[in-house]
């Protein structure tokens, strides 16, 4: 996988989570909080301005209550 398909993969993690996030009525500063993440990490990842690394993503998965793969699929 190139850049390009790192950053395609990561704007999906970023724009899905938002969108779970977003459902739930949840704040980046909470949700950072509840996951030991800071407010800017998770708007960091929401941006695809970071690579979240696994334990991140199933820690999102979980507190967001969806699978990992829906964070990382881009079909």
């Amino acid at each position: 996988m190139g850049n390009d398909g790192l950053h395609k993969l990561n704007k999906n993690i970023g724009s899905v989570m938002r969108k779970h996030r977003k459902k739930k009525g949840i704040s980046q500063a909470v949700m950072g909080n509840d996951i030991n993440l800071s407010s800017n990490q998770v708007g960091r990842i929401e941006r695809a301005q970071s690579n979240p690394t696994i334990k991140t993503l199933y820690s999102i998965a979980e507190y967001l209550e969806i699978e990992v793969v829906d964070l990382v699929s881009t079909k």
